[in-house]
């Protein structure tokens, strides 16, 4: 053939860089498949919106007679004070799934606690409640200082009760986990007194005889009583 000019070869150079081009073309195109189909956006979004699990009570609150709300802790107050009923401190949630149903008696144990057996002269019972969800369900149940009352007697003769000289009791319900077991935050002082309602600002109050004698203490919280009382001497 002849009359046409030879065709010209491109250099090396350029061969190259049309397949870079070519290759980051293809990459891109990768790229936005991707996204298209993983959206990772999506994962982030509801791990943000996810609240995370309910919790659960772990402690009690304690009411005192001059403190109007209860404040819930972990850390027992150094000089417990006397007329105040000891209350559950949540660290938790005091919100509970509206799945778990009320808690029953045939499924909660209640106790009453003591610090010690025996008490020299001088020296203050120390009362805390423990609390038991032996039931195979989450179930709800008001530690609130409302719902929280010791009774110490001798015998049949009362001789002191916590809600006597309590002021401004206040609820708080809150969930208990199946096989949980919570306790008071902080102890509540019996002052070895006879209490009333209308003896709270009595300095003189009766004194409870000691010398060995017996007395025991008992307590409900919750509408659910304790269903053995604890026996204490007092010297």
């Amino acid at each position: 053939m002849t009359g046409q000019p030879p065709r010209k070869r491109h250099s090396p150079a350029v061969y190259r860089r049309r397949r870079i081009v070519l290759v980051l073309a293809v990459l891109a195109v990768a790229a936005l498949v991707w996204l298209l189909i993983a959206q990772p956006w999506r994962g982030a979004s509801a791990s943000s919106s996810d609240p995370g699990p309910t919790a659960t009570q772990s402690s009690i609150p304690v009411p005192a007679a001059s403190t109007a709300t209860p404040t819930p802790t972990v850390t027992p107050t150094a000089e417990p004070t006397a007329d105040a009923a000891p209350s559950p401190s949540a660290t938790p949630s005091s919100t509970a799934p509206p799945t778990a149903k009320p808690c029953v008696a045939r499924d909660v144990t209640v106790d009453a606690v003591t610090d010690q057996d025996t008490y020299e002269p001088g020296q203050n019972p120390q009362l805390t409640i423990r609390l038991t969800n032996d039931g195979a369900a989450d179930c709800t149940l008001n530690v609130g200082t409302s719902g929280q009352s010791f009774t110490i007697v001798s015998g049949s003769d009362v001789w002191w009760r916590s809600t006597d000289c309590q002021t401004e009791p206040s609820d708080m319900v809150v969930l208990l986990a199946a096989g949980q077991s919570v306790s008071s935050a902080a102890p509540l002082a019996w002052d070895r007194t006879r209490s009333s309602v209308g003896s709270c600002d009595d300095p003189n109050r009766q004194s409870a005889p000691g010398g060995g004698a017996a007395y025991n203490v008992s307590v409900e919280i919750g509408g659910i009583a304790s269903t053995q009382s604890k026996q204490i001497l007092l010297y």
